[in-house]
């Protein structure tokens, strides 16, 4: 059997590389302009690489009874980890994965192809367009993890984008988005903020060296309209191999502290990673 060999290819947004591991048969790593994007083991989607995944994945199995089908709208597509993992634990489940990328999707559409019948349907468009597109109160979780490049676009951090979000959900549905800021947290503070305003609950998880300002990380920030049961969400982040830590109620009011929310007018982009955060060799 010849090994596989990387992809290299131009996409819309940077030079995207498709890379073998050479560890573990038919798993591959997809970066953009040398920022890791996706990991995805076709003979095994849950298995999942990145922390910040799984964490989210802890959000989808927390989010239902075991096995129950879900409505997900994902932004932001990459090689579809997440909406594959959606599909193999919880069969049944529709879903819509929304990828700006149109040359990005080609390239995975052809290496990385998707089973039949999975219910995953990718669509080529602007997130926040389809978003504010979508049907109200259509989905049991919106997940986004929209960068472009190593950044989230700036018309995806304002209030109206969080009120947007607020639409589509369920009453009982849940926003997660995975996000990077490190100390002082100016743009963590105004995106918690945002969702303040539109949401009843909040909570985020992080690593504790990231949430004590010790060195630039993914959080990933949680909104729903109602109660968000955090107690099973900590023990599994808890035990993961790199712990993370659930912050919610009080604690999370006071490191939101004086952030308010942003408007579409003032709305910037994330800031930008260190060199070498999230680059590889």
């Amino acid at each position: 059997m010849n090994e596989p060999i990387p992809v290299i290819r131009e996409v819309d947004h940077g030079t995207a590389r498709l890379l073998p591991d050479v560890d573990r048969d038919r798993a591959w790593l997809l970066t953009v302009d040398d920022a890791p994007q996706s990991y995805v083991d076709l003979d095994d989607p849950s298995y999942l690489e990145f922390e910040y995944v799984r964490r989210l994945a802890h959000v989808v199995d927390c989010a239902a009874p075991e096995d129950a089908p879900l409505d997900v709208l994902h932004l932001g597509g990459g090689a579809l980890t997440l909406p594959r993992y959606v599909a193999g634990t919880r069969p049944g489940s529709r879903q819509d994965v929304v990828e700006a990328d149109r040359a990005l999707l080609r390239m995975v559409r052809e290496h990385l192809p998707l089973p039949d019948g999975c219910g995953i349907t990718v669509h080529a468009a602007d997130a926040r367009a389809r978003l504010e597109a979508a049907p109200p109160a259509s989905a049991d979780l919106v997940v986004a993890d929209v960068f472009g490049g190593s950044r989230v676009p700036a018309h995806l951090t304002s209030v109206e984008y969080a009120r947007a979000a607020g639409r589509v959900l369920r009453p009982d549905g849940i926003y997660a988005a995975n996000l990077a800021d490190s100390a002082p947290f100016a743009f963590l503070r105004s995106q918690l903020a945002n969702f303040a305003a539109v949401f009843a609950e909040l909570a985020l998880i992080g690593e504790p060296a990231v949430l004590r300002g010790r060195r630039f990380g993914n959080v990933v920030l949680l909104a729903s309209h109602a109660p968000i049961d955090t107690a099973p969400l900590t023990r599994r982040c808890a035990a993961d191999a790199f712990p993370a830590r659930v912050t919610h109620g009080e604690a999370l009011v006071r490191f939101i502290g004086r952030a308010r929310p942003v408007p579409d007018a003032d709305a910037v982009a994330s800031p930008e990673p260190p060199d070498g955060a999230f680059t590889i060799g």
